[in-house]
């Protein structure tokens, strides 16, 4: 948060953009993140969320969120179990906070076909999601594909990738 706060300082105040958290969200950040951010892309469990709503449900306005999965099935990341739709599900369902989609990071080992099949996961996982639920919780966006690995994601059928490192080399 504390880099995402020095990066938005530097942007010129009269620009106009959506300030998007990517990253494990605990739960005594979740007020900083909320004053901080526009939308949070990261949301990595169902407990994630519910702790979200709580906090939301002091404002008025509800926020934008993606779901992340661990669809690599990587001890080392966050998110969603990918087999378990109920969770899912009972995300989608909550208020304050709108599911615009999916999002997952590719495994740690680069490899093409581990991470196609990775990327491939959550779009099947997208589609079985809105097969399930009603027409105005349908999710649309899939955000998968960093810099490294982005043209896979977008093969797959990534509608947001992510380009930090690209953008702003390397940490």
């Amino acid at each position: 948060m504390q880099e995402a706060v020095k990066k938005f300082n530097a942007i010129e105040p009269e620009l106009v953009y959506n300030k998007r958290m990517i990253g494990h969200l605990q739960t005594n950040k979740i007020n900083k993140a909320l004053r901080i951010f526009d939308t949070i892309d990261s949301v990595d469990s169902l407990r994630i969320a519910k702790q979200l709503v709580k906090k939301l449900k002091q404002t008025k306005n509800p926020l934008f969120v993606l779901l992340e999965i661990n669809t690599s099935g990587d001890k080392t990341k966050f998110g969603f179990d990918p087999n378990n739709d109920q969770d899912l599900l009972e995300a989608i369902a909550l208020d304050k906070i709108i599911v615009g989609g999916l999002m997952t990071i590719g495994p740690a080992s680069q490899e093409k076909e581990s991470t196609s099949k990775a990327f491939a996961r959550l779009r099947k996982i997208k589609e079985n999601i809105n097969r399930q639920v009603v027409r105005n919780k349908k999710l649309t966006v899939l955000s998968m594909g960093m810099s490294n690995d982005y043209e896979l994601g977008i093969y797959e059928g990534s509608t947001m990738v992510r380009l930090g490192t690209a953008l702003f080399g390397p940490r």
